[in-house]
């Protein structure tokens, strides 16, 4: 098990930089295994075949866009004066009609996040690994950030959205998301024990090495989701931060429902969606059915799905890439899996 960095009298991790007369830390983590290797060259291909075609899409875009505007200069071109007239103004008010419609969504949405600040589940995600993480590691739990607040802002339940731990590379990153600054949550350099130090007996983070299996959403309680890179390097290191800064801990009761195949992570997003799909169906199989791929279960599930809603149009997606690989493994920001059997 990874050991924790150091405490400050909060029980924080200590994440400051050290001072520059103190000597370069040892890198001590022991040298990739073969299988390991390949692992690791099998996903710098992926990226750079994720690369090419995410170049191919946005020139393919380009492309449609010109022909779009190209078939449309030519109606006008080939329209009476009348005729031009009358496609113009349809096409302003199409476009009004849009925008009315995109404002109208906001609105809502915005008193949805309104309301679950108000009264809603509070949800922190826990940003204060960034001294363990390389550049990419940090860009890419930015990246899993990004995905929960979407994830969020969609839900017609959704839960009130904390970061904490935002300081040093971390606060960067997430400065350089588009809107970043106008974004609907709680943003706090401090630690959680810090921040909510009037609710510290509320505090209740998320670990696989629990005991404590999570049966429902306590609106009293405020759930702790810890992102970080390569649980092989820092196994259990959520569990020892709770336990040392003195706070519940709890874990999904995944195994009651579902039997995961050898990747046994779920990244950050997952485990928000999770939560807020819980908050609007309150049934756990639907939200594990929901969000966890088919190719992170094995075969035989101890529950019939039959029944389940079906996956959305970007489960389906992501269905269909499992051939080119897992995106959630590529992305290598996770969480411990709370499940049972991984006590």
């Amino acid at each position: 098990m990874a050991a924790a960095t150091g405490n400050d009298d909060n029980g924080c991790f200590d994440n400051q930089p050290k001072p520059e007369s103190e000597p370069a830390p040892v890198n001590l983590s022991p040298p990739l295994s073969k299988n390991a290797q390949k692992k690791q060259l099998k996903q710098q291909r992926y990226e750079a075949k994720k690369a090419e075609k995410k170049a191919q899409e946005k020139e393919q875009k380009r492309k449609e866009g010109e022909r779009k505007l190209k078939e449309w200069e030519e109606t006008l071109a080939n329209a009476t004066e009348e005729e031009r007239l009358k496609l113009i103004e349809s096409r302003k008010s199409l476009r009004k009609e849009r925008m009315e419609k995109r404002s109208e969504e906001k609105e809502k949405k915005m008193e949805r996040l309104n309301r679950a600040k108000e009264i809603g589940q509070k949800i922190v995600v826990d940003v204060d690994f960034a001294h363990l993480m390389s550049e990419s590691e940090i860009s890419s739990l930015v990246q899993q950030i990004m995905y929960c607040y979407a994830v969020n802002g969609r839900s017609t339940s959704p839960c009130h959205l904390w970061l904490t731990g935002v300081r040093g590379k971390m606060s960067t990153e997430l400065d350089k998301l588009p809107g970043f600054e106008k974004w609907f949550i709680e943003k706090e350099s401090k630690c959680y024990t810090e921040a909510m130090a009037d609710q510290k007996d509320n505090l209740v983070y998320l670990t696989a090495d629990s005991e404590t299996v999570l049966d429902d959403l306590d609106l009293k309680h405020i759930y702790i989701i810890g992102g970080l890179v390569d649980r092989n390097r820092f196994k259990g290191i959520t569990m020892t931060k709770a336990q040392e800064q003195g706070i519940k801990t709890a874990k999904l009761p995944i195994g009651e429902y579902m039997k995961m195949s050898s990747s046994q992570v779920l990244t950050v997003n997952q485990v928000l969606e999770i939560l807020v799909k819980f908050l609007e169906t309150r049934d756990w199989k639907t939200a594990f059915f929901t969000v966890i791929p088919q190719r992170k279960r094995t075969g035989l599930d101890p529950v019939d799905c039959s029944k389940l809603e079906p996956l959305s149009e970007e489960h389906l997606e992501d269905e269909a890439e499992a051939d080119e690989g897992d995106l959630l493994e590529r992305k290598k920001v996770c969480v411990e899996v709370p499940l049972e059997s991984s006590s």
